[in-house]
């Protein structure tokens, strides 16, 4: 018996221990901001931890202008395919789950908005920059509403209302979105959302039942890895044309100062990290050769002195390649003017100014070192017959002369070579007289 209580004991608390990373809570995560691959990224890795943590739910707060489609069919897969139920609930009032959005909204096991939300508006936009045939906006938008459909109607939500978000560009707020059948609860905060759901019976999309118990479970914030949120901040298209631009600067001034090293380490670094994001994002890489244009512009300008008509160009360049630079569905998926030109006045006018000052230093007459030395005057300490000691520049040099000079006389250097100078005696111009001479008169007789 005395073995036996020990045993019994320990096996209890390893039973314990090992039960506590299994218990049953909440997950949350938040999503604020558009739809793009890091958002994708994120949900992703909060599905799979709620399902290694045996979680009762996973609970998304979401707040989205809208985003991009591949990145929000990513998301809808994963929610789909999640073995813990999913409730996305669009939070706090005021907020909206607009375009993308709305997808993500209709996927979840349970749909839920705050009083004074909104959703919908899904119609798909076209990312080539112009405006599509009609035959292709067709094909798009039954693509897309036939996407909506493959999981609305498993969700047993309204279908044709929610396809009308597609095909009309509906919005709904959050009473409207209630009475059609399109969310399962309006609640005004987190703590009574999970109360409503606590004891609902929830129809996952593979066909079973699954009973909520989230009423006082612990809601355990699931926040993004640091990788995710520098990720998450170089995927505004605003910071990745301010990197590229300034990297492109920084490269600029390397070429033109080369050793310098920083700027050159600078702009690389930038460029790098400016790429990565564009590569993530619907960028168009004409765009770039717009601004690769822009500096060739601002090097003629300061080159050629065309009184800023190629700097005006330039600045130009630089704005359109910004404004172009990514072509997103969603204005928070694009450079603004303001940015644009908030990079391309300051650059321009910085550009310009850099090539002017090392232009004229190319062109200044040498004044430093040996060459500075070259038509100054000085006078001789002795005798130049050739050779002897002269004074020029505050220093005395040896000298050699063609030309007799004498001690004292003045001279003026002609060349340099090693430590000794070449001179030859320098004489005063003659002063012109201020008027001709009087003609002698002529005698009468």
């Amino acid at each position: 018996m005395r073995l036996r209580s020990p045993l019994i004991a320990a096996l209890v608390v390893l039973g314990w221990a090992l039960a506590l990373p299994c218990a049953a809570d909440v997950l949350k995560i938040t999503i604020d901001g558009p739809i793009h691959p890091i958002a994708e990224e994120y949900i992703g890795r909060a599905i799979t931890a709620a399902e290694r943590r045996h979680a009762e739910a996973l609970l998304i707060e979401l707040r989205t202008p809208g985003g991009l489609i591949d990145s929000t069919r990513e998301i809808v897969e994963k929610i789909l395919a999640s073995r813990v139920p999913v409730i996305v609930y669009v939070a706090p009032s005021g907020a909206r789950a607009a375009s993308a959005g709305f997808f993500i909204l209709e996927s979840a096991d349970v749909a839920a908005m705050a009083p004074g939300t909104n959703t919908g508006a899904s119609h798909p936009v076209s990312l080539t920059g112009g405006q599509m045939d009609e035959v292709m906006k067709t094909k798009i938008e039954n693509d897309t509403a036939a996407f909506l459909r493959s999981y609305v109607s498993k969700r047993g939500r309204n279908v044709q209302t929610a396809e009308s978000a597609v095909l009309k560009s509906i919005s709904w707020t959050d009473q409207e979105a209630l009475s059609g059948h399109l969310i399962d609860i309006v609640s005004p905060n987190e703590q009574d959302l999970l109360r409503q759901l606590d004891g609902r019976v929830v129809q996952r999309f593979d066909g079973t039942a699954v009973t909520l118990h989230v009423a006082g479970q612990a809601v355990d914030d699931f926040p993004m890895s640091l990788r995710q949120r520098i990720l998450g901040w170089l995927m505004d298209p605003n910071i990745s044309f301010l990197l590229l631009a300034v990297g492109a600067f920084a490269i600029y001034a390397e070429m033109n100062h080369p050793g310098a090293v920083v700027p050159g380490v600078v702009g690389v670094i930038f460029i790098l990290l400016a790429v990565f994001a564009l590569n993530l994002l619907p960028t168009r890489f004409a765009a770039i050769t717009l601004i690769l244009a822009a500096f060739v512009l601002f090097a003629l300008e300061a080159k050629f002195a065309t009184h800023g008509v190629l700097g005006i160009g330039g600045i130009v360049a630089l704005t359109l390649g910004g404004l172009l630079l990514v072509d997103g569905p969603i204005p928070e998926l694009r450079v603004h003017l303001l940015t644009a030109l908030g990079v391309s006045v300051p650059l321009g006018v910085i550009t310009i100014f850099l090539m002017n000052l090392a232009i004229r230093a190319r062109r200044n007459k040498v004044s430093t070192g040996s060459q500075g030395l070259i038509g100054e005057t000085g006078i001789a300490q002795t005798e130049l017959s050739p050779a002897g000691t002269v004074f020029v520049h505050g220093e005395l040099w040896r000298a050699r002369s063609r030309q007799p000079v004498g001690n004292g006389e003045q001279v003026r250097v002609t060349r340099v070579t090693g430590l000794q100078l070449e001179v030859e005696p320098f004489r005063e111009p003659a002063a012109h007289a201020d008027s001709e001479p009087a003609p002698t008169a002529r005698r009468i007789s």
